[in-house]
């Protein structure tokens, strides 16, 4: 599994070779340094942590600081961790710990770019949804409304939601007004149609989670 960090840039669309149109999501991804390399025998299970966003030193502490430094990595306001990521292997001359990758051995310090990436490729892409604020059953669970006639009272309210003596209380999981949106989702099976490699840009076909200028994931799928 290939994997690397973005940041959504907007939607537009493309025009392929026989004319077609393709609505596409532009993601800034990469490149992202190899800033830790978690071993089996040492951590309990195997991943690479990814650093993402560039900023100032005075954003980080010096705890933060010196982690990054020891990948010579410069100051990034977002680490992730990735479990089972091959990556290709890390050009000579290039210091670090090693740790077993997908065609070699990837090190501390190596960057990850959208070279991983391939067009036609199916990715899953994890973000934090926009936030709606508290919204009631119509906007959140899609219910239909009631009449709207002369002397109605429940036009957007959501109904039973139980029974009266018996069980004397609202289930759980019921599907009540409350909070929208702001929640961590991953859409699955989203086609890579085009690569800029030059801009280190993605352009995914489709919307993916997340408002513009958040930070996303993106792993292979399958």
């Amino acid at each position: 599994m290939s994997a690397i960090l973005g940041k959504k840039l907007g939607m537009t669309q493309i025009f392929r070779e026989d004319g077609e149109v393709v609505p596409v999501t532009v993601i800034e991804a990469g490149p992202c340094p190899v800033t830790a390399i978690r071993r089996e025998d040492r951590d309990g299970y195997s991943a690479i942590q990814l650093a993402f966003d560039e900023v100032k030193e005075s954003k980080l502490s010096k705890a933060e600081l010196g982690h990054l430094a020891k990948a010579d990595a410069a100051p990034s306001r977002v680490l992730v961790e990735f479990r089972d990521v091959e990556l290709p292997a890390a050009g000579e001359g290039e210091e670090g710990e090693e740790a077993e990758g997908g065609d070699g051995e990837v090190k501390l310090g190596q960057k990850v770019t959208v070279d991983a990436f391939e067009e036609g490729q199916k990715v899953k892409v994890a973000g934090i949804t926009i936030g709606k604020g508290f919204q009631g059953t119509v906007k959140r669970h899609n219910f239909g409304r009631g009449p709207v006639s002369h002397g109605s009272h429940n036009v957007r309210a959501p109904g039973s939601i139980g029974a009266s003596a018996w069980p004397a209380r609202v289930f759980k999981g019921m599907r009540l007004p409350g909070q929208m949106g702001g929640k961590r989702r991953t859409q699955l099976g989203l086609e890579i149609a085009g690569i800029d490699a030059d801009k280190n840009l993605l352009m995914i076909k489709g919307s993916v989670p997340g408002a513009k200028n958040s930070i996303v994931e993106i792993r292979t799928d399958g």
